[in-house]
């Protein structure tokens, strides 16, 4: 038992933590039909989260933190983010074989055998919800108490500190990023980009009704940001971020004394001190100018060469002002696993410093 837990424990590790994910959310959407449409598959699917938290509960170190209030509803909620995005893509399955056949999607169907009247058939089923939601707060309320704490002490600061659940994805990103860009710029993009969408995306398929084959980019899309870069993320900050910030696995005793030697450079320090072997210039244009090519070329050559080869069709679809805007948020969003790996193996810090101008990429 101890073998598996070690092995769990090295699986939960950030690194392969985020790339098992993306493998398997590439892998449901490549093999939709099989994760839907089979039973034993969806029973997998919608299973192993229960499963997993059911047995992990009889592990004392799983359970300290999985018995805390604030972490009780983040556990259901991630069984449901997994059950509706399996729902979602099982109808949208379900439409794509209709329209395959020729038939109407089911949400265009005559619904007049659905229609009920608003009194008293709808008023009684929204008076039972209700009613059950009352009593499951009610028993919720006595079974776990509140997470209240005491006055806060600026002489006792907890550890870890940790910000609101739905917070906690941007604390993530706070240690990847300079404060101004994981706290002001990257949500910005995100609502720009979220209120963007309709001018970007051309697409009139999909509108109305569930479907994965006419819009399978940018659902996927969609759930790569929502899963991997803020799903993910609060799991992440919630159940393996320990004292320090440290890393622990779901099964590792959250130790305060624990410490992570940490050596992280910035990429002009790699490059002048290290590869190069000479002093870091002093003039902060000549010290940053590799890390400025590196992100011109992130931002502004990758587009073009991108209009050319791989988003070509985007490109002819979408148009010049909606395609840049489109392959700039998409740059910055990938941008955040990229940060992340980097930190992770090469203890990259920032790809340009500019403390000067308190600018740090």
């Amino acid at each position: 038992m101890d073998t598996i837990q070690s092995w769990i424990n090295v699986l939960f590790r950030p690194q392969l933590l985020i790339a098992t994910s993306i493998l398997a959310l590439l892998g449901f959407c490549r093999y939709r039909k099989f994760c839907t449409q089979n039973k034993f598959m969806s029973a997998a699917i919608l299973g192993f989260p229960l499963a997993f938290f059911a047995v992990s509960a009889l592990e004392e170190n799983f359970w300290i933190q999985f018995k805390r209030p604030d972490n009780v509803p983040i556990s259901f909620m991630l069984w449901f983010v997994v059950f509706f995005i399996w729902l979602a893509m099982k109808k949208g399955v379900e439409n794509d074989d209709r329209i395959a056949e020729g038939r109407p999607v089911y949400e265009a169907e005559p619904e007049e055998e659905e229609k009920v009247f608003v009194w008293p058939d709808l008023v009684y089923t929204e008076l039972l919800c209700v009613l059950l939601i009352s009593i499951m707060l009610v028993a919720w309320s006595i079974l776990i108490p509140a997470p209240l704490e005491e006055p806060a002490n600026p002489q006792l600061t907890p550890n870890p500190s940790k910000a609101p659940w739905y917070f906690l994805g941007l604390q993530e990103i706070l240690v990847y990023f300079d404060p101004w860009l994981a706290g002001v710029l990257i949500p910005t993009f995100i609502v720009i980009g979220l209120m963007a969408i309709p001018y970007i995306d051309p697409n009139p398929k999909g509108n109305g009704y569930y479907t994965f084959a006419e819009r399978r980019y940018e659902i996927f899309i969609f759930l790569f940001g929502f899963v991997i870069l803020w799903v993910l993320l609060i799991f992440q900050g919630t159940f393996l971020r320990g004292p320090n910030w440290n890393f622990y696995g779901p099964y590792e005793y959250w130790d305060v004394h624990k410490v992570v030697p940490l050596t992280n450079v910035n990429l002009s320090e790699f490059i002048w001190a290290r590869l190069l072997g000479v002093g870091m210039p002093s003039f902060w244009l000549v010290r940053e100018i590799f890390g400025l090519l590196l992100l011109g070329l992130y931002f502004f050559a990758l587009p073009v060469l991108f209009a050319k080869t791989l988003w070509k069709k985007f490109y002819l679809q979408m148009g010049l002002i909606p395609y840049v805007l489109g392959s700039d948020l998409m740059l910055w969003m990938l941008l955040v696993p990229i940060k992340m790996y980097l930190r992770w193996t090469l203890n990259l810090k920032y790809f340009v410093a500019i403390p000067e101008f308190f600018f740090n990429i």
